[in-house]
């Protein structure tokens, strides 16, 4: 049975709440002897949470009993200051992920639905960056994101670069 759950803003205090899901979303639970406070030490990774709040952060969580399993967020970077992936000024880059005993029970679907529809109101696009071998590539061109690059991702492997235009 899928669990019910509710999705609400990601306001300044849920910092914690992000890097938990950042560590997952750079698949860093799949390193041995990885944990949350490595994300936080990764300087391409610092720039996806800290100060929270910035204008142009939009995002959302996921509980499942008041308790987070998942997060989807954009965070725009400027200038010199680009994240995974080549973006203009003006097109957030997306994060997201679903503690992995809550994958698979539409928990991501959710999230992603509600920040396109509010990102279609403040952006022009979202772009993201994804393993190769990852599902939820699935997920993603299932909503309308298309390939518009490749690189070779922290760990030696393949990512994409995607975009969905609005």
């Amino acid at each position: 049975m899928k669990p019910s759950f509710t999705l609400r803003p990601v306001t300044t205090d849920d910092e914690a709440i992000l890097w938990q899901m950042l560590y997952y979303a750079a698949h860093m639970h799949e390193e041995a002897g990885r944990t949350v406070a490595d994300a936080m030490q990764n300087l391409a990774l610092v720039k996806y949470v800290t100060h929270w709040g910035r204008t142009g952060d939009l995002g959302y969580v996921a509980e499942v009993a008041g308790q987070p399993v998942g997060a989807v967020w954009v965070r725009l970077f400027a200038g010199e200051d680009k994240a995974y992936s080549p973006t203009d000024d003006v097109t957030p880059e997306l994060a997201i992920a679903v503690l992995p005993e809550y994958i698979g029970q539409g928990i991501g679907t959710a999230l992603m639905a509600l920040l396109i529809d509010n990102a279609r109101l403040r952006y022009p696009a979202v772009a993201l960056n994804v393993r190769a071998d990852n599902p939820a590539l699935r997920l993603y061109r299932r909503l309308g994101f298309v390939v518009v690059g490749e690189m070779e991702n922290r760990v030696g492997g393949r990512s994409y670069d995607m975009r969905l235009v609005f």
